[in-house]
């Protein structure tokens, strides 16, 4: 199985407010960063903290993001590990609210 993106893809996150448990942090929704490697599989956490045992094993990306990007202020990166679903292709020109 080939994995959806390849170190250095830019993305961008789901901007949503799922009403259940989820990984993907409040302040890094609907934010650009950029992809430095696959993390291995594991089970989607926002199904599996439901206790469901249907919960789908997806690829987990470790993604940078600069600070200013989240916050608008601070000049360093921030590393975090996201499930595929939260993530989607960045296209340059793309409604952006960010």
């Amino acid at each position: 199985m080939t994995d959806r993106f390849a170190p250095g893809a830019r993305v961008v996150t789901y901007l949503h407010d799922p009403p259940h448990h989820t990984r993907l942090p409040r302040y890094a929704r609907g934010k650009r960063g950029v992809v430095v490697e696959p993390e291995g599989r594991a089970e989607l956490a926002d199904v599996s903290a439901r206790g469901r045992g249907d919960a789908p094993v997806e690829q987990v990306y470790a993604v940078r993001f600069e600070a200013r990007d989240l916050w608008g202020e601070g000049d360093h990166q921030v590393v975090l590990d996201l499930w595929e679903s939260y993530l989607e292709e960045y296209e340059e020109g793309a409604a952006d609210e960010r």
